[in-house]
């Protein structure tokens, strides 16, 4: 069996969970934005939680179907359509040989995932059939998909179509400032104490430079730093450090202008210090993000994190749950 790609839509790629274990030699972790709604489309279909899917950024791609297939669409609100006809999202639905898969305009979140019964069928690399296109690694053929495209897919598991995601396990809907929380990092000394509370007190919007790499935020006051003579391997403005591994999901700030939260496709390090990392809970968040949404930061300690983490995994437990029943 075989996708056809009519459309590609934006930016749409092959992603998994990703592959861990290669981020010490510059290769990033890569796989879902949202790894629930990722996660969610899979066990729709009857595939394994980590199987490859599509994500779709902004705008949907438009799908032919070489034979009949299990399908479905979680995450950001992007309606898709068959032969015209309106789906739902978070549901499994029948795809007949010959039918096409569109996609109408986005509603809400930014990216979607389309998961069909089999998986995507790229070949592993390091692991993953993650696409992380900066190193035209992994993915078809290492990068976002192109009119003329032909997607194989593997071997599905029969399951009833209709199986629905309820509402409550689809993850917390983002309000309005949308919160991240934060951990201050081994840098927050280089601000000084009104600098600090600046950060966590303003709100900040997305830029429009949002991506898999990461994303920058504008709008807050620039931060001050404390006076420094720069150490040996550090640059010179305030904001540089001898270079230093980025965690995933820390923040820098080059210039103590606009934060950047470091994503899946991030660098795994340089000279830009950092002022904390956003707890794993609320990674998934972030890539549901569009630009211009108001954002806080708000400032939490290891408990509140480990507490997070916690609620995470019962409710990714209530969705295995609900889909085996």
């Amino acid at each position: 069996m075989a996708i056809k790609v009519l459309k590609p839509g934006l930016a749409t790629t092959v992603q998994d969970l990703g592959r861990p274990g290669y981020y010490h030699i510059g290769i990033p972790l890569s796989g879902g934005m949202d790894r629930h709604a990722l996660v969610a489309a899979n066990l729709l279909v009857g595939n394994p939680e980590g199987a490859a899917v599509l994500e779709a950024v902004f705008m949907g791609p438009e799908l032919e179907f070489t034979d009949d297939a299990m399908v479905a669409v979680t995450g950001a609100e992007l309606p898709p359509k068959l032969d015209g006809q309106p789906q739902q999202t978070w549901s499994s639905f029948k795809v007949k040989a010959g039918q096409k898969l569109s996609f109408d305009f986005l509603k809400k979140g930014a990216r979607a995932y389309i998961a069909v019964a089999g998986g995507i069928d790229v070949p592993v690399v390091l692991g993953s059939r993650s696409t992380y296109a900066l190193g035209a690694l992994g993915g078809f053929k290492g990068r976002k998909l192109e009119a003329g495209d032909e997607l194989p897919v593997g071997v599905a598991t029969a399951v009833a179509e209709g199986r629905t995601v309820p509402d409550s396990l689809r993850g917390l809907p983002p309000g309005m400032p949308t919160e991240l929380r934060v951990m201050p990092g081994l840098y927050w000394h280089r601000i000084t104490e009104a600098a600090g509370i600046g950060f966590f007190g303003d709100t900040w919007k997305v830029a429009p430079e949002a991506d898999r790499i990461g994303y920058r935020f504008r709008g807050g006051k620039p931060l001050e730093f404390v006076p420094r003579e720069p150490p040996f391997g550090a640059g010179s403005d305030p904001s540089n450090i001898t270079d230093a591994c980025y965690p995933y999901g820390s923040i820098q700030v080059p210039g103590g202008t606009e934060p950047i939260v470091l994503h899946r496709d991030a660098v795994s390090g340089g000279g830009y210090f950092m002022v904390g990392t956003v707890i794993s809970a609320d990674m998934d968040l972030i890539g549901q993000l569009q630009p211009n949404t108001p954002v806080k930061f708000v400032k939490v300690d290891m408990e509140t994190a480990l507490s997070a983490r916690k609620d995470k995994a019962e409710l990714l437990a209530g969705l295995r749950s609900s889909l085996a029943a």
